[in-house]
């Protein structure tokens, strides 16, 4: 798996991003959809990684995801950042096309 950043994108994540905040994270969102299957892939910050997760190749920060949420990823991803909002698209579409600052910086420590 793989996340390439752009350099919009890497910009604006190293401004939100705190001194303790070591990972960018893959998230798969299912707050408020309902079960665990029904969800939209987001990202967030993420202060540390156990065993459950793993590194995502990317041009620029350490990535990780949840090995059972990587199903919800594609292969090749780009996250990109464009009127206030990050972006996050594949070669097969778009995975999320509005993720707020604000949702970026929900910090959980995994």
């Amino acid at each position: 798996m793989r996340l390439s950043i752009t350099p919009q994108a890497l910009e604006r994540v190293i401004e939100l991003q705190g001194s303790d905040q070591n990972y960018l994270w893959l998230y798969y969102d299912t707050e408020g959809c309902g079960c665990g299957v029904s969800g939209l892939p987001s990202v967030r910050f993420a202060t540390s990684k156990n065993d459950s997760y793993q590194l995502v190749e990317s041009n620029k920060l350490q990535v990780i995801i949840h090995k059972q949420q990587a199903v919800f990823f594609a292969k090749e991803m780009k996250l990109d950042y464009t009127e206030n909002f990050f972006r996050l698209s594949s070669s097969e579409g778009m995975l999320n096309p509005i993720i707020s600052e604000f949702d970026l910086q929900k910090e959980e420590v995994v």
